[in-house]
């Protein structure tokens, strides 16, 4: 996938505007729960920890999420903030195991290469109430 469509299906995902996020080359998005400083490097620190998968272990564990609003997946793994979308061209198996094997195996990819494509800054952007 390339990433301008990475970045509308993120978008479209995490409809909380507040929310700041990281994309990765693979689809990987890391939202940033406490943002500071530089969000790359906050969130490449994440992902460097918890996004290479390692089978039998809590880093191999994933669920797949069947979203409402966007075609394809989201694929979650040990760390509730650390995401990875899987469109539905992707993978040829579509069922749920196929499905979060393939979104397991980018996050591995982003977690190993770290590649940022995108960050999402909204820190500035909380309405005053």
């Amino acid at each position: 996938m390339d990433t301008e469509a990475l970045v509308d299906a993120w978008q479209r995902l995490l409809a909380d505007p507040r929310k700041s996020w990281v994309l990765f080359e693979h689809g990987t998005c890391v939202v940033l729960t406490a943002p500071e400083g530089e969000l790359a490097e906050q969130a490449t620190e994440i992902l460097k920890k918890s996004g290479p998968a390692h089978a039998g272990s809590p880093a191999g564990d994933f669920g797949v999420i069947d979203p409402k609003d966007v075609d394809g997946w989201v694929v979650t793994g040990h760390h509730n903030d650390v995401l990875t979308y899987v469109g539905p061209d992707e993978p040829q198996d579509q069922s749920q195991i196929s499905v979060g094997l393939f979104g397991r195996s980018k996050r591995h990819r982003d977690g190993t290469e770290l590649h940022v494509v995108h960050v999402e800054d909204n820190r500035g952007s909380e309405d005053p109430a």
